[in-house]
């Protein structure tokens, strides 16, 4: 079997319906904009750290299911949608990692040590791709808890970043302003 089909060569695809949709359609950009997330998470796996790579591959999972909830547009009882659990799940994740995390004071610059600033990278495309949820939501019905995951992944994201860069020993830096 190949991969490729040639089916998108005219600037079309499949959503989960098997409807047919360009491929700038806000559904596709959402989804696909999740993916890139998701891919960015994968770059930073292993950070070095195995709380932190656990919880990064269960997100992956996660995102996974936010791809699957946005590419259908009618989805039936069995189809995967985000759940509040997924984001109860983060919420936790986030907490767990404020309490060895000194309360945040300013503003901080992304980046740091190498999984640091791939963490941060990956947060800001998560931003991204909640803006396209929303875009998405603007024009359609949208799961409005797939919107509050990749809300809430972004701080995740941000957290697990000054996280692995604090265990890396690489200070925060703010923005000077001037």
């Amino acid at each position: 079997m190949t991969i490729y089909t040639g089916r998108g060569d005219e600037g079309k695809t499949d959503l989960r319906d098997m409807s047919r949709v360009s491929k700038t359609n806000a559904r596709i950009e959402a989804y696909g904009t999740v993916d890139e997330a998701n891919a960015l998470v994968g770059s930073v796996r292993p950070t070095g750290y195995d709380d932190v790579d656990e919880k990064l591959e269960r997100i992956q999972n996660h995102l996974h299911v936010v791809q699957a909830d946005f590419a259908n547009p009618d989805p039936d009882e069995d189809a995967p949608v985000v759940r509040a659990d997924h984001v109860e799940q983060v919420e936790a994740y986030i907490d767990e990692a404020d309490e060895e995390l000194e309360p945040l004071r300013s503003f901080v610059l992304p980046g740091g040590g190498d999984a640091g600033a791939k963490l941060h990278h990956a947060r800001a495309v998560t931003r991204r791709a909640e803006r396209r949820a929303v875009a998405l939501a603007d024009e359609e019905p949208v799961n409005a808890e797939a919107i509050r995951y990749l809300n809430r992944l972004s701080d995740a994201l941000f957290v697990f970043a000054r996280l692995v860069n604090k265990r890396d020993g690489v200070p925060e830096e703010s923005p000077t302003y001037d």
